[in-house]
């Protein structure tokens, strides 16, 4: 049977939730909260559920479905990741938002940390790149160090006219027709709604392998369906595992009861939180694979939750700040301000029950107490003990702090934590009744683009950027 299968695995796989540090036994009752504080929103907490459980029958949150309604599209993508590894030397993915971040924290929690810098029959697939940015610098430093020839481009884009991604999209497209001529269309697969935008229709015109992105899953919540997955896949990365443990997690998280729900826990605790002011929200990693974890669920957590209105149309302005940070890396940059700065803030840190690697600290220096004791320890033992010291210096500075550990890191853990997430971000969002699946903010700036590079349809936003107040010169320096 295979591992991801077995319900013992699965259990010694489980990811755990540890709120100890966000209850009033352990920071006091002056910042933790109590039992009796999570039990007052008995009702809200209730309502929100059957909002989930009815948005989800009624298609309004599809993302929750794809680790389990995909195996035609898996076998595909699986298919085409076997021709590609045979034939491509770099993967570049056109992309941004979730359609970047997501890709590059599955990979990097994955695959090998130097992945690109190994001998290709060591990495298990091609060279993998992520162009997130419209950098002329950052483009052009790529096409420096990749083969058009031998490179695969998948472009990104439901709506098929994000102005990032297309600009680099139309650069691709001339600098693959001049240099490889009529074979270009096998190196373009595009990643894009099923009917709806320009992307398709170029696809279909074009004749590129396309990959459909579901109708209600939106770009933050699109890992677990082709815009993950294929790159995964490529890149040798078990995709079937990775769904297994967003599946086995997903189950977890349909329970009502919030005591037994990692994911509604998480949510209302930070609801509670934000209810005190707590208006930002850390995920500090204690494992470089899991860094761009913390990318990916700061545009998760921003773009669901920061909105100016709720479901009602009253002005909210709800929404918690996310901010990066690494362990070991931030302990010595940014622990200084979460101890002793102001009480605004929720740490959530993530741990590794057990490193993939270990590396020995020679008993060295033994004349030299200071450091000597380090000698006979491991890597793995200094970077638990620095994510457990930063845990206690936090609880005996009164400061909340979440802690998720994986029992390691695999696909099936990686799955979970994406599916807890979400979920997570999904409830918070009825908590504070706001629409967790639009963007708002984000259309007015994409349109004041479209409007300033003379995007058809677009003058009127135009004529109102050219009627802004002119800059004062006073305040130039």
């Amino acid at each position: 049977m295979t591992r991801y299968r077995h319900p013992q695995w699965q259990e010694q796989m489980k990811i755990q939730v540890d709120y100890n540090n966000m209850m009033a036994d352990y920071v006091g009752k002056e910042e933790g909260f109590t039992r009796q504080h999570i039990e007052a929103l008995a009702d809200q907490i209730q309502g929100a559920h059957k909002n989930m459980v009815e948005k989800r029958a009624a298609g309004g949150m599809d993302w929750r479905n794809l680790p389990f309604h995909q195996e035609e599209v898996v076998q595909q993508i699986l298919k085409t990741a076997e021709e590609l590894r045979n034939r491509c030397d770099a993967f570049v993915v056109l992309g941004i938002g979730g359609s970047a971040l997501g890709p590059l924290a599955v990979q990097t929690a994955l695959n090998h940390l130097h992945y690109n810098e190994l001998p290709a029959d060591k990495r298990g697939g091609p060279r993998f790149y992520v162009l997130d940015n419209v950098d002329p610098e950052r483009v052009a430093a790529l096409f420096d160090v990749i083969d058009p020839a031998q490179t695969v481009f998948n472009v990104i884009s439901k709506s098929g006219s994000t102005a990032e991604t297309m600009a680099q999209f139309m650069i691709v497209y001339q600098m693959l027709r001049e240099k490889i001529g009529s074979g270009y269309v096998a190196q373009i697969i595009a990643t894009t709604d099923a009917e709806k935008g320009n992307l398709i229709n170029i696809a279909r015109d074009e004749g590129y392998t396309t990959f459909i992105i579901p109708a209600g899953v939106g770009g933050r919540y699109s890992e677990l369906s082709p815009v993950g997955l294929l790159p995964a896949a490529v890149c040798g990365i078990d995709i079937r595992e990775l769904l297994a443990g967003a599946a086995y997690m997903d189950r977890l998280c349909e329970q009502a009861d919030v005591f037994a729900n990692p994911a509604y826990m998480l949510a209302v605790l930070q609801y509670l939180a934000m209810g005190r002011g707590k208006n930002i929200s850390v995920m500090m990693p204690y494992a470089d694979s899991l860094k761009y974890f913390a990318d990916w669920y700061a545009q998760l957590w921003a773009e669901s939750l920061g909105k100016r209105l709720s479901l009602s149309g009253e002005e909210v302005f709800a929404g918690q700040t996310p901010v990066k940070a690494l362990g070991t890396t931030d302990q010595h940059s940014q622990v200084q301000l979460y101890t002793e700065g102001p009480f605004d803030k929720v740490v959530t840190f993530l741990g590794v029950g057990r490193y993939r690697t270990e590396v020995n600290i020679p008993r060295v220096f033994e004349n030299v107490p200071g450091i000597a004791f380090l000698g006979g320890h491991t890597l793995g033992e200094l970077i638990t003990a620095e994510q457990l010291a930063t845990e206690y210096a936090l609880m005996k500075a009164r400061r909340l702090s979440f802690t998720i550990t994986l029992p390691e890191i695999n696909a099936f853990t990686v799955g979970q934590l994406i599916q807890l997430l979400e979920i997570q971000t999904a409830f918070a969002g009825e908590l504070l009744n706001i629409n967790a699946f639009d963007q708002p903010g984000v259309e007015e700036g994409k349109n004041a683009t479209y409007a300033l590079l003379g995007r058809p349809g677009y003058e009127a936003k135009k004529q109102e950027l050219a009627s802004r107040p002119p800059k004062n010169p006073a305040y130039i320096i």
